[in-house]
Formats: C-alpha cells, structure tokens, sequence
C-alpha cells in the first residue's frame, strides 16, 4: 500500500516516486515565484489590472496542481485503500472533493 500510518502523528504519508515528487515540486516552486512576483508588483504600486492577471495566472497553476496531486492521490492511495478493503477511503475521498469544490 502506497499510504501508511504513522504512529506518532496519526496522520498518513505516502512515499512518492521520484517522478510524482520532482513533478510537484517543480509546480510548487513555479507558483512560489508567481506569488513573489505578485508581491513585488503590489510593492511597486503595479496597475490593478496587470496584479489580477497575474493573481488569475497564479490561481490556474494552483489549480494544476490540485489537479495533478488529487489524480495521483486516486491512482495510487485510494486504489490501494479500496483494494486492501479500507471502504471508509471512499468516504474520505468524497468529504476531500466537497472541499475542494467549495
């Protein structure tokens, strides 16, 4: 199983391939610069316009992310989960989405 238990923090973890791990990473990194730059541009007393756009730009790159990480995080911890016969995943997963689509 992909997910584990951790004892001393009850919450899981799932070890990531290197390929997931360096992919989101490199999504995380690039949404790191955009909200920098966004914060220079407020810094600089940018257009309001020109702020949004990149708000909306960073919005979307959040948003392949979420995308990228929920994909990977049905393929493998709750296949797993579901397989090994854990059904209450599937509880889990539906309360995750309701957040997701607030």
């Amino acid at each position: 199983m992909n997910c584990d238990m951790e004892c001393h923090c009850c919450h899981k973890t799932k070890e990531r391939p290197a390929e997931e791990y360096t992919s989101l990473i490199n999504r995380l990194n690039r949404i790191e610069g955009q909200i920098r730059g966004i914060r220079g541009m407020v810094e600089r007393s940018a257009y309001c316009a020109d702020i949004l756009t990149q708000v909306a730009a960073a919005n979307a790159a959040l948003s392949g992310f979420t995308r990228e990480l929920l994909a990977d995080h049905i393929k493998t911890c709750v296949a797993d989960d579901i397989r090994a016969g854990h059904d209450e995943t599937v509880d889990e997963l539906v309360g995750l989405l309701q957040k997701l689509m607030k």
